[in-house]
């Protein structure tokens, strides 16, 4: 069996999430432990207890999604004794900058820090009420991208994830993202979804947070992973600390190409997609971009042992 480790990003989150990991091992009780003392605050409190509107926070969901998927991670590896071999990594939008702790590309302390910081630089290069994102579900891609081009020419709109054939994310200024949805229903479109989201994430209104990030990235000591992780900007393996860098920028403000990254990987021969960390929003996502791949989601300590019987037996 091929394997590759995906984790979950924004969206994933809800109160309550990773308290078994946090009580059954002690490998996770680290992780939240090692997270409060690296922002200053009571993060896992926060995790654990909300309120939701606090766990919404986009400066808190980015390191509490990341706290959960790594505490996930090392109990599968410490707490279950399972030796880590994935073919690749990949992670959506903020799961990329786990996927990179988890191949050892950036220290834990240091990438909680960093997702933590990028949160609040992607809230403040739009204000509350500026922006806005959408699910576009039943239009092939390039008639997502066909619309967004035909409303906004000035890419006041764009297409900014594309999850799965047939599921687009748009984003962008909200006069714009409600132009290119009545354009979208009127091209064919089934079904349109508003997204509870404070920001208009990988639109160019990103730049001045992809900025900040790109300085913040010179303070960090950075390795070569231990394994390629499949970037969001291209879909490719990327094997060198500094071709990851140029591409986290990249990926502040551009789109994340979830469905490309799946087929790229299945094409290089993965079999199986462990996703680790809160929900099953990936596992959902990957069934669509590929037919017969055998799908994994474990943030609990039970469903940890079913992915540790099942890479077990494999090896």
């Amino acid at each position: 069996m091929s394997y590759a480790f995906c984790f979950p990003g924004q969206g994933a989150q809800e109160v309550g999430m990773g308290r078994a990991l946090y009580d059954s091992f002690p490998a996770a009780k680290d992780v939240f432990d090692e997270a409060d003392d690296a922002l200053s605050m009571k993060l896992t409190e926060i995790i654990f207890r909300g309120p939701e509107e606090d766990l919404k926070r986009t400066a808190v969901t980015q390191p509490a999604i990341m706290t959960v998927s790594i505490a996930a991670l090392r109990s599968l590896e410490l707490g279950l004794g399972v030796k880590l071999a994935p073919a690749f990594g990949a992670g959506h939008s903020l799961g990329e900058y786990t996927a990179l702790v988890a191949s050892g590309v950036l220290s834990f302390r240091d990438a909680v820090a960093l997702v933590h910081k990028r949160g609040a630089w992607m809230q403040e290069a739009a204000p509350e009420g500026v922006g806005a994102m959408a699910a576009i579900i039943g239009l092939e891609a390039d008639d997502v991208v066909a619309v967004c081009a035909s409303v906004a020419p000035h890419m006041e709109c764009q297409a900014a994830n594309f999850n799965a054939p047939s599921q687009v994310v748009i984003s962008g200024r909200v006069e714009f993202v409600e132009k290119a949805i009545a354009a979208a229903r009127e091209k064919g479109a089934k079904k349109v979804v508003m997204l509870n989201v404070s920001a208009p994430f990988h639109s160019r209104l990103m730049m001045p947070a992809a900025e900040k990030l790109r300085a913040q990235f010179a303070t960090y000591r950075w390795q070569d992973p231990q394994w390629p992780i499949v970037c969001n900007v291209n879909a490719s393996p990327l094997t060198s600390a500094e071709t990851i860098r140029k591409a986290l920028f990249e990926q502040t403000y551009s789109p994340v190409r979830w469905a490309d990254s799946v087929v790229r990987m299945a094409d290089e021969g993965v079999d199986a997609f462990l996703e680790l960390g809160p929900g099953e929003v990936l596992s959902g996502l990957n069934k669509r971009c590929r037919k017969g791949l055998r799908l994994m989601a474990a943030g609990t300590p039970e469903t940890l042992e079913r992915m540790a019987a099942v890479l077990v037996n494999a090896a």
